[in-house]
């Protein structure tokens, strides 16, 4: 399968490295240069989940190098870079290729949607962990359970072989027809781990080993599942014991938001917490320790 990698970050790299390692053909696409010239250089080098091993994989830092259509793109760009970076990507999309999204946050497929129509498109979301160590070289920190959805329509066979797939690369993943569940299943392990471990700048899992970190990860949860019962939301696991086990199975990881912040990176807390916020003043729902996390995160973006 032609596969094409749209933001191939610490979880990009990850994901389309072991589907190149499992003989599929990738590219990895990043405006990042550096990473992607030390890729091309010296192999992808990854490293944790699996060993140290460097993977032979192509990588561009613009789509427009890529000519031709491919079968998938797998979206992991940041939230407020989705639609620009779908756009320019639009030419390699033909009738025939799906678009899976396996980002944070909310809204994203709708924006894709827009771009290139809602019946091919792919909701995921992963539990996997990964740190972009330096250019070219990524450690896959966490191993967990990808599930995949359509975003408009019934499970199709296209979609159970996309699992099948990321399955064989080592990447266990099943189909569900639940998308919005989904999302906000994953929203709810964000809204209590990005934020607060870039906050206090420790991995995932001292989230879960000290008593004041552990009840803030509670009330940002809390707040979120107030919201999804009041718009008939159904959750498939308890939010804030499937977010504390997340925490504790990618307990070495470093969120995306951790490392955006350390890098001084604009990051996704307008789509984490910041859309928590955002559905609790349309529903007339408090949310105070979500606003004080955006806060906190736009206090440390404002001081780059």
């Amino acid at each position: 399968m032609k596969i094409a990698v749209l933001g191939s970050g610490a979880m990009g790299s990850v994901f389309g490295g072991l589907l190149a390692e499992h003989s599929q053909d990738v590219v990895l696409i990043d405006t990042w240069k550096e990473h992607i010239d030390a890729i091309n250089k010296n192999g992808l080098h990854l490293e944790g989940i699996g060993g140290d091993r460097f993977i032979n994989v192509k990588g561009v830092s613009s789509a427009d190098e890529i000519k031709d259509h491919v079968d998938l793109v797998i979206v992991f760009v940041k939230s407020p870079f989705t639609e620009s970076a779908v756009k320019g990507a639009s030419h390699i999309i033909g009738e025939n290729t799906m678009i899976m999204t396996l980002q944070n946050g909310l809204g994203n497929a709708e924006k894709i949607a827009e771009i290139t129509g809602s019946s091919r498109i792919i909701v995921g979301i992963t539990n996997n962990g990964a740190t972009l160590i330096e250019p070219g070289h990524v450690r896959h920190a966490g191993s967990g359970e990808t599930v995949i959805s359509p975003f408009d329509g019934e499970v199709s066979h296209r979609i159970n072989e996309i699992a099948q797939i990321l399955t064989e690369a080592g990447l266990p993943t099943k189909v569900s027809d639940e998308v919005v569940g989904l999302v906000w299943d994953k929203l709810m392990v964000n809204v209590g781990i990005n934020a607060l471990t870039a906050v206090l700048k420790v991995p995932n899992g001292y989230l879960v080993e000290h008593g004041s970190s552990e009840k803030l990860l509670e009330y940002a949860v809390r707040e979120a599942e107030k919201i999804c019962k009041a718009k008939g939301i159904q959750l498939k696991h308890d939010p804030v014991q499937h977010c504390k086990d997340v925490a504790r199975a990618t307990a070495a990881n470093y969120s995306s938001m951790y490392q955006d912040v350390a890098k001084k990176r604009i990051t996704e807390i307008d789509y984490i917490n910041g859309a928590v916020v955002n559905e609790g003043r349309k529903l007339g729902i408090p949310t105070p320790v979500n606003e004080v996390f955006v806060l906190l995160i736009k206090a440390l973006e404002e001081g780059y």
